[in-house]
């Protein structure tokens, strides 16, 4: 077991888009252009490159085509963006969520 004491503290960590992810995760180890996925997927490869650059968010219908082209389950990059849209809105409240106190049952 490790003594470090240092912590991993989401809130300051890098938030990777879903786009970023894609990328890094799926399209670089296949060596995969943007070009060539976005035509395997019948996409245009504008469209592609806003998502992949966190211009714009992941969408349903683009999550059910890399989700096709992958092999993964319906919806798995519509979490990746779900995740990193949370730790946007959680960093923006910058503590404030804190002071709402949760009604008892």
């Amino acid at each position: 077991m490790s003594k470090s004491r240092i912590t991993t503290n989401p809130d300051w960590l890098h938030n990777s888009h879903a786009g970023e992810l894609v990328e890094r995760e799926f399209m670089e180890p296949l060596g995969l252009s943007p070009e060539a996925l976005a035509a395997a997927i019948d996409v245009p490869v504008d469209a592609l490159r806003t998502v992949l650059e966190g211009h714009q968010p992941m969408t349903g219908e683009l999550d059910l085509r890399l989700g096709r082209y992958f092999r993964m389950s319906e919806g798995f990059f519509l979490a990746l963006q779900d995740d990193y849209e949370l730790l946007e809105a959680k960093r923006a409240l910058n503590g404030r969520l804190d002071r709402i106190v949760p009604r008892a049952a």
